[in-house]
């Protein structure tokens, strides 16, 4: 560099030195100065990252306080069943219903309702039975820990008109497992699935003569 410069006159040392600022600044404009206000957004990250962690850890510490209060919470009332009861809510309905001599002439599940911490079930019937069978019946499933509850219910006489025929709608709500519990069947399913189709693919097909 500094032969080529030993070449050049005055002027000519002048101009190529003017280049090479003029390169400098502009580099500087584009890529170093925009990112001077870098650091302080980082600052601004790292001390809401720190107030973030401080709140978590002051809740964690009330852990012990919250567990006293969920089982003082408990203690007033039934408890929420688990979401792997769900499959008792039909055989709960109709044990109920054969001990209280109610006939179930049909059945049909309706659409599942679902939010962030609980599960919501609801199953439609159609029954026949009396006053007081029918009465017991409604009792009996409000009166038991399954917190099964009607949500709508039609009466009307039987053709005959010695029984009632009842359509109802019966509801109950199951608490969802936690996300970040044990890992369930229904995610480790995608990864049995491929290894199925791969095991079909390899078997051999024998073709006839």
């Amino acid at each position: 560099m500094n032969k080529y410069l030993a070449r050049l006159n005055s002027t000519e040392r002048r101009f190529v030195v003017g280049v090479f600022v003029v390169v400098f600044i502009v580099i500087n404009i584009l890529f170093i100065w925009p990112r001077f206000k870098d650091w302080e957004k980082v600052r601004v990250q790292m001390k809401k990252a720190q107030n973030n962690l401080q709140a978590y850890q002051k809740e964690i510490g009330q852990k012990a306080s919250y567990q006293g209060l969920v089982k003082e919470l408990e203690s007033e009332g039934a408890p929420v069943p688990p979401e792997d009861q769900v499959t008792e809510f039909l055989r709960t309905i109709n044990t109920t219903a054969a001990q209280c001599g109610v006939l179930v002439i049909g059945n049909s599940p309706q659409p599942t309702g679902t939010n962030q911490f609980f599960l919501e079930r609801a199953q439609s019937l159609s029954v026949q039975s009396g006053e007081p069978q029918l009465v017991d019946f409604l009792y009996r499933l409000g009166a038991g820990t399954s917190l099964i509850r009607v949500r709508s219910l039609t009466l009307r006489p039987d053709p005959p008109r010695f029984q009632l025929s009842a359509s109802l709608t019966l509801v109950a709500s199951f608490q969802k497992k936690s996300a970040t519990g044990p890992a369930t069947r229904t995610a480790e399913a995608p990864e049995v699935k491929p290894a199925v189709a791969a095991a079909k693919t390899q078997t051999p097909t024998k073709k006839r003569p």
